[in-house]
């Protein structure tokens, strides 16, 4: 009998869910599609209100006006300016106004007072006009609160009005004009290049797992490094693009060996429990963060200022730059395979992922595998992190951290351990978090894909491509 089987259950297989749990959870898994489904269905009010789709192309700037007693302030005019463009947009009958730009960028947002309704004013006269950084595929909102003058006209900070991303102006809707089948397509393609980028991060979570079993939380801050040094050599050194991938990418490798020889095998070499290793990746997390803030400030950095031409194709609009992400990223994981399928230090990975203990009783190094596994997959989070600061087209100091809960959802989904569940999963990932934007705000994404994670487990524990478990 197996030392891990508990008492009265060795030689017995997992067990498996009855038919009323399967029913129960298909009967969940029809409740959320009818409330997709219900929620896909444009109304009238919905249609006449979004006139700006965000896409590879173009980006969004919006928001809403309301007057002092709360109610929509109809027929404020409201001007976007800058990269060249001028954009006038007009309140409607709900408050709501967007603008639609074609370039990244700073632009001036200014509100005619004139246009107000009667009685009403400013509330913040200093902050009018308004900055806004914009990038592509994205919405930003400009806000202009009305209400009873502070200060006598001068800015004063203002929880309520701060401009950045954001998911209006389509509150409790969906970020475009109804569900169109170019829209459908639009979000498909922007799913899976998001997937395969996110697959590039988390393989390597899932064969540190694999071979070492911890469950590293500082694989987030390995994915804000490759971004932050594309920055740097980039914007501070004058590197080409390509050179400073690749160098970021070596030196996120080189982290990761450095990493294993300080602090994960010596803790290994003391027998310090998984529990305890852990905690000590959530603690070297903050401290990561935390200085990547105090190096960096909170703003959002651009690793690349330029403005890539979109490619068409059909009804899909991706600009260049994120087509050759995606090929960057489908090149690279075939290499994995092809070096966990056909190498000797694959197999050994492989074999030290599936029993460490008869591994190292075959004469397999394992101490050496874990060595490479670690180096590996901080060189493939870097480049995950370059290529994922790209597809948003900015950079901050908790990037990684924003897409640490991806991975671990894409690598349980997928199949813990195993290099194939965690490009399933992360392919899933990405699909349903960006379809899910098609009727719900962009703001709330990520829970419908971490949705479909529960609902996936209930039914299939194991995960997509993972094996289940037999006790004793």
């Amino acid at each position: 009998m197996s030392a891990l089987a508990p008492p009265g259950r060795a030689g017995r297989p997992a067990p498996r869910l009855g038919a009323r749990h399967r029913r129960l959870v298909t009967g969940l898994t029809l409740l959320v599609l009818a409330l997709v489904g219900l929620l896909a269905v444009p109304t009238g009010a919905r249609a006449a209100t979004a006139a700006c789709t965000p896409d590879a192309s173009t980006a969004c700037v919006g928001g809403t006006v309301r007057t002092s007693a709360g109610d929509p302030a109809t027929g404020v005019v409201l001007t976007v300016e800058g990269q060249g463009q001028s954009v006038e947009a007009t309140t409607d009958s709900d408050g709501r106004w967007s603008a639609a730009v074609t370039k990244a960028g700073d632009y001036t947002v200014t509100l005619d007072p004139a246009s107000l309704p009667a009685g009403e004013q400013l509330r913040d006269p200093g902050k009018n006009p308004r900055t806004v950084s914009v990038t592509l595929n994205a919405q930003f909102g400009a806000l202009f609160p009305l209400g009873e003058p502070r200060g006598g006209g001068t800015a004063t900070p203002d929880p309520d009005a701060t401009d950045g991303p954001t998911a209006q102006p389509e509150p409790g809707g969906s970020s475009g004009s109804g569900v169109t089948g170019k829209r459908v397509a639009q979000q498909l393609a922007n799913g899976l290049v998001f997937g395969l980028l996110l697959a590039l991060a988390s393989v390597g979570l899932s064969l540190i797992y694999g071979t070492t079993g911890l469950s590293s939380f500082a694989h987030g801050e390995q994915v804000t490094l490759g971004a932050i040094l594309a920055y740097w050599f980039v914007q501070s050194l004058g590197m080409p693009l390509p050179v400073a991938a690749a160098v970021a990418t070596l030196l996120g490798a080189a982290s990761g060996w450095l990493q294993d020889a300080g602090i994960w095998h010596p803790l290994r070499r003391r027998r310090i429990g998984l529990t305890q290793q852990m905690i000590v990746t959530i603690g070297l997390s903050m401290v990561l963060q935390y200085l990547f803030q105090f190096l960096l400030g909170g703003g959002k950095l651009r690793i690349d200022t330029s403005n890539p031409s979109p490619v068409r194709l059909g009804p899909v609009s991706l600009p260049s730059q994120t087509l050759l992400s995606a090929g960057i990223a489908i090149a690279v994981l075939i290499g994995v395979a092809v070096f966990l399928l056909y190498t000797r230090t694959g197999r050994a990975t492989r074999a030290v992922s599936d029993n460490p203990a008869l591994a190292a009783a075959s004469g397999i190094g394992v101490e050496r595998v874990i060595r490479i596994v670690w180096t590996g997959a901080a060189g493939l989070a870097a480049l995950g992190g370059v290529l994922i600061g790209l597809y948003f087209q900015s950079t901050s100091w908790n990037m990684g951290g924003t897409v640490l809960l991806l991975m671990f959802a894409a690598v349980t989904l997928g199949g813990l351990g195993t290099a194939w569940g965690a490009l399933a999963g992360s392919i899933v990932i990405g699909v349903v978090a960006e379809m899910s934007s098609l009727v719900i705000p962009s703001d709330m994404k990520y829970a419908g894909a971490l949705l479909i994670l529960i609902l996936v487990l209930l039914v299939r524990p194991q995960g997509i491509l993972g094996r289940r478990d037999r006790i004793g």
